[in-house]
């Protein structure tokens, strides 16, 4: 990839871009449901006192509360989505930080709600759902409330809590503004000998080099300008665990991680069993780890020595957008014409923003609001990587336009924990067809490789940022600062537990926390692990079963919130509550390691 400069977003192919006019045609449209939302947050107040008063109340509160998010959703998945198209522009800064406003102030003018219901005497709400048919589609809302009594403060906590959500979106804000706006980082000598600048799109890319020069000047050059800028991010980190702890002890909880958890109904030991299962497979890993040191023929492997493919590619290593999204429109054939359909949809009517450019927003994601299409955000390079992201992001967005179209308003947004089943469910059914169509060797090979980097960067990699994310927020609500170099130290001895004492675990490493943007969204990415195991498992069952599995599938896609994510697994075959999902996700991990020491032996690899 030569060159230094990326476009700028005015210079992107109009085709390459999301269709952002499905949301909002212009700005000036977006400003009057802007004061169109404003105004109606005030219509709140009329139930406040009120909700007692009988089934009609509840229901006309709730029926206003669900009309004034549908509405905020929409402004402000627009103003993100604007800026995240150039995070450098000052007019959708100030767009974003007035939604964000806005939905404080949404949150604050309901603040009585939850503490009003539980206030209400023993089986109130329970009587009222029996005296009127409407109010029967909000049962699991409600009884999800009345779950979490004991973590509802009353009416003027519940105000001083919402009040401060704000501020408590600093630290956050903070990290994505110095992280995509500010940071910049060096050019480097890239393969052709021509400069090329590091940025978060290309990085991925330079690891992947085969010229071990190249990994190693990306690999520095990343995390030596990360390691100028330590104490800065270390101080952002800290302050974003200190506010989880701080909401976990207002809200009455054991810790910050139960109270992530318990949002979705999921138990402590889920977490803990994951980190347990994986600590007894790295054998496994590091067994890996030795593997491709000898693919790649190197003395010492090293942390730069991790992303490139351990067997070449045979026949050119680009693969442009159109050739990607045949590749996934292909290996997700199993799942039927309707989903087949669905996905050709999304990819003729813009949902997806393609390339990278000057001030996006790195990474990928699926979002977007009810009643609208998905978007998803890439940043595509022409290699397997990005075809599985397309993959993995159009299963999020297929499971958000199931569940859109089968679940009201209240119930469409699944929980975070079911998220991940959906993306790497399509990952790995992309995987096994790609594996199963070519007799080539060195192409089994290469591909094979491509599934095992999935294991290690997926259950492997995301289980280590977990247990990083329970150690340092155990560590602060036990009154222990969260220093820059406490910081280094925890990460640096995880590294070199997972990866093993033939590792050569490069000290530039230990500043790999400061740049993971999900740890802003505490206790999230050990959803990626188990996600990842839950998927095994189903796309095993679509893949064996066939219609009456896809069936069930998309029955879990359409579930929403409906049920609890591990009630809706459940009815899908997985059952999270067990080990045996992650063990069984790492026994085909092993049986893929055993071939792939077997075709070391072939001469043709």
């Amino acid at each position: 990839m030569a060159g230094t400069g990326l476009k700028r977003r005015e210079e992107v192919r109009r085709e390459d871009t999301w269709a952002i006019e499905d949301l909002y045609e212009s700005d000036e449209a977006w400003e009057e449901d802007y004061k169109r939302l404003e105004t109606k947050i005030l219509e709140l107040a009329a139930y406040e006192g009120h909700l007692g008063d009988g089934p009609e109340a509840l229901l006309g509160m709730q029926r206003t509360w669900d009309e004034l998010h549908m509405l905020a959703e929409k402004v402000y998945v627009y103003a993100g989505q604007r800026l995240h198209e150039d995070t450098d522009n000052g007019h959708y800064q100030n767009l974003a930080a007035r939604a964000q406003g806005l939905l404080i102030k949404l949150s604050e003018a309901g603040a009585y709600i939850e503490p009003e219901i539980l206030a209400l005497p023993e089986g109130t709400v329970e009587k009222f759902l029996t005296e009127n048919e409407a109010l029967q589609v909000y049962r699991q809302y409600f009884e999800n409330m009345i779950r979490l009594r004991q973590h509802v403060l009353d009416k003027e906590r519940e105000e001083l809590l919402a009040a401060i959500g704000e501020l408590a979106e600093g630290p956050k804000d903070i990290f994505t503004m110095f992280n995509n706006a500010d940071l910049r980082f060096p050019v480097i000598q890239g393969e052709d000998g021509e400069p090329v600048e590091v940025t978060h799109g290309r990085y991925m890319t330079l690891l992947q080099s085969s010229e071990r020069s190249v990994r190693q000047a990306a690999f520095e050059a990343l995390y030596k300008t990360y390691g100028q800028y330590r104490n800065t991010l270390a101080a952002a980190y800290r302050a974003n665990v200190k506010q989880e702890v701080f909401y976990a002890k207002a809200r009455n909880y054991q810790s910050d991680l139960e109270a992530a958890l318990n949002k979705s109904h999921i138990p402590v030991p889920v977490y803990d069993n994951l980190i347990q299962a994986v600590h007894e497979h790295l054998p496994q890993m590091h067994r890996y780890l030795e593997l491709r040191r000898r693919f790649l023929h190197v003395e010492e492997l090293h942390m730069y020595d991790l992303y490139t493919p351990m067997v070449s590619k045979k026949d050119g290593q680009k693969i442009p957008f159109e050739k990607a999204k045949e590749m996934v429109l292909q290996g997700l054939a199993p799942m039927g014409e309707e989903y087949v359909s669905l996905l050709r949809e999304g990819f003729s009517s813009r949902w997806i923003d393609v390339y990278e450019n000057k001030g996006k927003k790195s990474g990928a994601y699926s979002w977007g609001a009810y009643g609208t299409h998905p978007y998803v955000l890439l940043n595509h390079q022409d290699n397997l990587n990005s075809v599985f992201t397309l993959a993995h992001e159009m299963g999020h967005a297929l499971h958000s336009w199931y569940s859109d179209a089968h679940q009201p308003y209240i119930y469409a947004g699944y929980e975070i924990f079911v998220a991940e089943v959906a993306s790497t469910c399509n990952e790995a059914l992309l995987i096994h067809h790609l594996i199963g169509t070519t007799e080539d060797p060195k192409e089994k090979a290469y591909l094979i490789n491509y599934f095992l980097e999935q294991f290690r960067t997926t259950l492997f990699r995301q289980t280590m940022f977990a247990e990083f994310e329970k150690i340092t927020h155990s560590m602060q609500k036990q009154g222990e600062t969260l220093t820059a170099d406490r910081l280094c130290e925890v990460y640096y001895g995880l590294n070199r537990l997972y990866f093993g004492e033939n590792m050569c675990v490069d000290r530039e490493i230990e500043m790999e926390w400061a740049r993971i943007p999900h740890f802003y969204t505490p206790f999230y990415v050990y959803q990626y692990a188990t996600g990842f195991s839950a998927a095994i498992a189903l796309s095993g069952k679509i893949l064996k079963e066939g219609a009456a599995a896809v069936e069930a599938y998309k029955n879990f896609l359409k579930g929403g919130s409906s049920r609890y994510p591990l009630e809706l697994l459940r009815t899908a075959g997985v059952d999270m509550e067990q080990k045996k999902p992650v063990e069984d996700a790492l026994g085909v991990f092993a049986r893929y390691l055993d071939e792939m020491e077997r075709l070391a032996g072939n001469d043709e690899v």
